[in-house]
């Protein structure tokens, strides 16, 4: 998955904040986390992601899209819909998902 910050246009827009708490074992996540980074990334309307994970197997990410169309899209995509039947089957103990329209954004420190 990449690392780093997503560069993100000026407020408003939505993100999907996932919290996850992962099962032992790969059992193909890293390889699928890696395609659908990749393929939320072309979908219309995604504006990037942010995604980290602790040695411990909780993680969080971040993808930001342009409006709640775009996300419903994204939800309901057929390669996107399987990973999330195999997400439920093996790889999360425990997952949140919210939904929140960003109205303001900052960054920092530089120029302190």
């Amino acid at each position: 998955m990449a690392a780093g910050f997503a560069t993100l246009p000026l407020p408003p827009y939505y993100v999907v904040a996932f919290s996850s708490q992962r099962t032992t074992g790969d059992n193909g996540y890293g390889a699928m986390a890696d395609a659908m980074l990749e393929l939320a990334l072309q979908q219309p309307g995604c504006l990037g992601a942010e995604s980290a994970r602790s040695p411990d197997g909780f993680g969080i990410t971040n993808a930001y899209f342009a409006d709640e169309a775009a996300i419903l899209a994204w939800k309901n995509h057929a390669r996107h819909l399987g990973a999330q039947k195999l997400g439920q089957e093996r790889w999360y103990e425990h997952y949140e998902l919210r939904i929140a329209r960003v109205e303001r954004a900052y960054s920092g420190p530089e120029g302190r």
